[in-house]
C-alpha cells in the first residue's frame, strides 16, 4: 500500500485481492442500446452463465447475446478452434439476418487467450462486410473489471467512425435511450448540435469524429475510448458526470460554453428541469442527511456518487474506494469531495473488509459478492451493480437514484421496530 497525491485528497493505492465482476458483464446494457448488434462471447460455460444470470433473460426470450463454448475437442486441441469458430458465425448469422454488427468477445480461458480474434474478426469480416461488420474486443477478467467491458467495446469501434471537420458535439457512454431523448431535447433548445450519442441506437449509425468533434463523457470508465477519440481529433470537454442536479448541470454547462451559449439563455433552458429535481430531492435528502457512507470499488461510478451523496444528499463519507484512477477523467470530481476523505484506489478485500467493520457505516456500497455476508453481519448494504443498470444520469433522474440509497435505510428502520 501507497498514499499519493491526487489533488488535495490524498490516494491509498492497495494492490491485493479483488471482488469485481468480469468485463462481460458490460454486454448486459450494451447489448440492449445497440439494436442491430450481436455479442458473441467466446468463452466456457462459466461466462455464458454469468451474463445469463446477470441479464435476467427468461427462457423464451431471444436476447442479442449468445456464448460459443469451449467444448471438450476444443480444450484437447482436437478441433480446429478457427474452424469451430466460423461454424458457429456461419449458422449464428444465418438464424439472425437482422444482425449488421457482430462483436467477437474474448474471455478468459487459456484457450481463448490463445486464440487470435482480431485475425478472425478480420478474416470473417471480410467474408459477411457489407451485410455484417465483425469486430471484436475483450472482456476477459483476467484483463477488465467490471466496466472496462463498455470501454474496450466502444474503443474498437473508434477505428471505423467517418470521418468529419464539422463542429459538433459527441456525448460518449451508454445512457438509456429514455435519458438520452432528455439531454437531446435540452441540448435541442439551447441551439447546440449537432449531436451525437456513442454507442449509437443502431450500431450501423455511426457519430462522426474529427479535430471540431467536442467530448463530452456520460460515463466515468471510458479511459481508453476518450484516449483513441482524442487521437481521432476529439477534443475531451471538462466535466463532473451528469449525476445529481449540481454534476448535470456543471456537465451541460461544459458544452454550452464550447458554443459560446448565453448564459442567460442557458439558466432559462435548465430552469424547469433542474427545479423537479431539486423539489424531488429534498424528499430523500432527509433521510440521508448525516448518514455515513463506505463504497468499496466496482463500478467505477464511485467516486461521482459519492460527491453527489455528500454534496447534495449531506451524506458522510467513511471511504470512497474504486478500482482505478484516470486523473484526466476524474480530475472534477476528485477536486469535488471532501479534502478529508479517504480515497482508495485499487483494493485489498480483507483489509477494506477490516477498516468497514470498524467504521460501521450507516451504508456500505459493494458488489454482489459482499453484498449478503456483510447484510449478515447486520451492515445494510446497496448493491453496486444496481447502479449501472439503472438510469441514475440527469435531473429527471436524480431523485429516483436518492430513493436507491434511501430505501435499505428505510427497510432497516421499519424492520427494527
Amino acid at each position: 500500500m501507497a498514499l499519493d497525491a491526487c489533488t488535495e485528497v490524498p490516494v491509498l493505492k492497495e494492490r491485493g485481492q479483488r471482488e469485481v465482476f468480469c468485463g462481460l458483464t458490460g454486454i448486459v446494457w450494451l447489448h440492449r442500446k445497440m439494436q442491430d448488434a450481436f455479442f458473441l462471447v467466446v468463452g466456457s460455460r462459466t461466462c455464458a452463465h454469468l451474463i445469463q444470470s446477470a441479464a435476467g433473460v427468461m427462457i423464451f426470450a431471444e436476447p442479442r447475446f449468445g456464448t460459443a463454448i469451449l467444448g471438450e475437442k476444443d480444450l484437447a486441441g482436437l478441433a480446429d478452434a478457427n474452424e469451430e469458430l466460423d461454424r458457429v458465425v456461419d449458422q449464428l448469422l444465418a438464424r439472425r439476418p437482422d444482425i449488421s454488427t457482430l462483436f467477437l468477445v474474448g474471455s478468459c480461458p487459456s484457450e481463448v487467450i490463445k486464440l487470435d480474434l482480431a485475425r478472425a474478426a478480420e478474416r470473417l469480416s471480410e467474408r459477411f462486410f457489407p451485410q455484417v461488420r465483425i469486430l471484436n474486443y475483450s472482456g476477459s477478467g483476467i484483463e477488465t473489471t467490471f466496466t472496462q467491458g463498455e470501454d474496450t467495446c466502444l474503443k474498437s469501434m473508434v477505428p471505423i467512425l467517418p470521418s468529419s471537420n464539422e463542429k459538433s458535439l459527441m456525448v460518449v457512454g451508454t445512457l438509456a435511450d429514455v435519458i438520452e431523448d432528455q439531454f437531446r431535447k435540452i441540448f435541442d433548445t439551447l441551439g447546440l448540435g449537432p449531436v451525437y450519442f456513442f454507442p449509437p441506437r443502431r450500431a450501423t449509425n455511426l457519430p462522426p469524429v474529427g479535430k471540431q468533434t467536442h467530448l463530452l463523457l456520460a460515463q466515468p470508465f471510458l479511459s481508453e475510448t476518450a484516449r483513441a477519440l482524442i487521437q481521432r481529433g476529439g477534443t475531451l470537454l471538462e466535466a463532473p458526470y451528469p449525476i445529481g442536479v449540481e454534476g448535470t448541470t456543471a456537465w451541460l454547462e461544459s458544452a454550452a460554453k464550447a458554443w459560446n451559449i448565453n448564459n442567460e439563455h442557458f439558466q432559462k433552458t435548465i430552469a424547469p428541469a433542474k427545479e423537479r429535481a431539486q423539489i424531488g430531492l429534498e424528499r430523500y435528502r432527509q433521510s440521508l442527511d448525516g448518514k455515513s457512507l463506505f463504497l468499496f470499488p466496482d463500478s467505477q461510478l464511485e467516486i461521482p456518487l459519492a460527491r453527489f451523496l455528500s454534496r447534495e444528499c449531506g451524506m458522510e463519507l467513511v471511504e470512497v474506494g474504486t478500482p482505478y484512477i484516470d486523473r484526466m477523467l476524474m480530475q472534477n470530481e476528485i477536486s469535488l469531495l471532501p479534502s478529508d476523505v479517504l480515497l482508495s484506489e485499487g483494493q485489498d478485500v480483507e483489509r477494506q473488509l477490516d477498516r468497514a467493520r470498524l467504521a460501521k457505516p450507516d451504508m456500505t456500497v459493494c458488489g454482489l459478492g459482499l453484498a449478503n455476508p456483510l447484510e449478515a453481519e447486520g451492515m445494510t448494504t446497496k448493491w453496486s451493480i444496481e447502479l449501472v443498470f439503472s438510469p441514475i444520469q440527469g435531473y429527471d433522474q436524480t431523485a429516483d437514484l436518492a430513493e436507491l440509497f434511501a430505501r435499505p435505510l428505510e427497510r432497516k428502520k421499519r424492520l427494527s421496530v
